[in-house]
């Protein structure tokens, strides 16, 4: 099929387009766009059109490298009506590539199921002209099916999950969506400084929540509160049926109750993921993702605690593979030099070339 690209500045049409596909991510959506713009970079929108109809959307990061050289991204997208088009959108885009342009990335938000279990070896090397690549978005994540009723999701997840879950209820927590912003900061920023991650700057996630909400998908906020205090959240943003979690994390409870001793591991975190689910659910959402497993599993690092965490509400491990495109002699010169600067970046936060995930 001929595909070409019609750019679009109408929110609303584009949204209505990446929500209603059915191989689709919020990524692609609207307001996450607009949050790029905070970190210089420039997005640019494009209904996928193919024999008079429109066949999927697709929405391109434009990053600045160096004068004279950029990238197109296209976080977790394009989103399309069937991966066969796929092969035939490369056409597409170099029309409308700048000269500058030296490469173009993809995550098609096609899930791979994880076979034996973490193998990635039934993962497309190739997609027509694009050859596999280094994702920027988490490659290997856990998702649940939210479809099947309350009481089979809850008799899906680990014993201990369960069993935490309970105690949290017992113990008076309350989770679930909350506007304290704030709130939520403070635990996400604890968080990465305790595990030595990076973040961007607080008005990108502002803009987000924002705009996310402004023109057909969603973004919110959950928390998990024991007496009060916020001890456990996270930001989401969802497209089509679909709902993601990005960011969060959770704090130490270093109260003392009315006798002066520490108050009881109230599991919070187990109260967060369990209660988002619900509340995911309940907003007819059908897809719940996790948002990022380690690739290699490493008990030293902080994502094996994360990884462990997740396992115990969902044992569906899938990938979403990236692949490039190359539109320049340059290209190949430019993946080495970027792969270069996130291993320096790396080593500068955490004391490792290794990635998070």
């Amino acid at each position: 099929m001929r595909l070409t690209l019609e750019e679009t500045t109408d929110p609303r049409v584009y949204d209505d387009a990446v929500s209603q596909l059915p191989i689709t991510s919020a990524l692609q959506g609207w307001g996450y766009g607009e949050a790029r713009r905070v970190l210089g970079q420039t997005p640019a929108r494009y209904l996928i059109k193919g024999d008079g109809r429109t066949v999927g959307a697709l929405q391109l990061i434009r990053k600045r490298l160096v004068p004279g050289f950029s990238t197109l991204y296209a976080p977790r997208g394009p989103a399309l009506e069937s991966l066969d088009l796929l092969p035939d959108l490369a056409g597409a885009v170099r029309k409308v590539a700048r000269p500058t342009d030296a490469l173009l990335k993809i995550e098609p938000p096609y899930p791979y199921l994880a076979a034996d279990g973490d193998s990635e070896a039934h993962v497309p090397p190739v997609l027509g002209p694009f050859t596999r690549a280094e994702t920027e978005q988490p490659e290997h994540t856990i998702v649940a099916d939210l479809r099947p009723t309350e009481a089979e999701l809850l008799a899906g997840l680990s014993s201990m999950a369960r069993r935490n879950v309970r105690a949290a209820e017992k113990l008076g927590v309350v989770a679930g969506r909350d506007d304290d912003f704030d709130a939520f900061w403070e635990i996400f920023t604890a968080t990465n400084e305790r595990a030595k991650l990076g973040a961007f700057p607080r008005a990108y996630y502002e803009t987000m929540l924002r705009e996310g909400n402004a023109h057909g998908g969603e973004a919110y906020i959950v928390l998990s509160r024991y007496r009060g205090k916020a001890l456990a959240g996270g930001f989401f943003v969802t497209m089509g049926k679909g709902t993601y979690y990005l960011f969060g994390g959770s704090v130490r409870d270093d109260r003392v109750g009315d006798d002066g001793q520490p108050l009881k591991d109230s599991k919070a975190p187990d109260a967060f993921y369990w209660n988002a689910m619900l509340d995911a659910k309940r907003q007819g959402y059908e897809l719940f993702d996790f948002w990022g497993i380690p690739r290699v599993l490493d008990e030293s690092k902080h994502s094996y605690g994360v990884f462990k965490m997740k396992l115990k509400f969902s044992e569906q491990r899938v990938w979403y593979p990236a692949y490039d495109l190359n539109l320049n002699p340059a290209a190949p010169t430019i993946v080495k030099a970027m792969r270069w600067r996130k291993t320096q970046n790396n080593m500068r936060k955490r004391g490792s070339a290794d990635d998070v995930l």
